[in-house]
């Protein structure tokens, strides 16, 4: 049984709003990852949120390097993640960054072939014998 929340902060990040369309999904699953919070469907990873400091303050696209062009010449305020090149980035201070965020969404919980990645399997260690 969980304890009441009552006289409690809890801490909600920025960009939540931004995913409340994909909670619905019976597959979405938000989980904390690093100081931000990576928002999955059907198990692959689709956008990670991190409200830190530049270049952490934004939208991540967890997609693969061949889709890249695609996803630029559609949303032009995109760029390769300058430390995490592998993965498209929109920061906060894109003028059309709450728009663009939400297009990015949309196209997650439709599924959009271009956007997700599977993550890799965590390897069990062998047990000393």
């Amino acid at each position: 049984m969980r304890e009441p929340t009552i006289g409690k902060t809890i801490r909600v990040h920025p960009y939540q709003w931004l995913w409340e369309l994909l909670e619905t999904d019976p597959t979405f699953l938000v989980r904390p990852m690093f100081s931000g919070r990576a928002v999955y469907l059907d198990g692959r990873l689709m956008l990670y949120f991190t409200a830190k400091q530049e270049p952490w303050r934004g939208v991540l696209v967890c997609t693969e390097r061949v889709h890249h062009a695609a996803l630029l010449a559609e949303f032009p305020e995109l760029s390769p993640h300058p430390i995490l090149p592998k993965w498209l980035y929109l920061p906060e201070s894109a003028d059309r960054f709450e728009s663009v965020a939400e297009r990015l969404v949309t196209l997650a919980w439709r599924r959009d072939l271009r956007l997700g990645v599977s993550p890799q399997s965590k390897k069990r260690k062998r047990a000393k014998r």
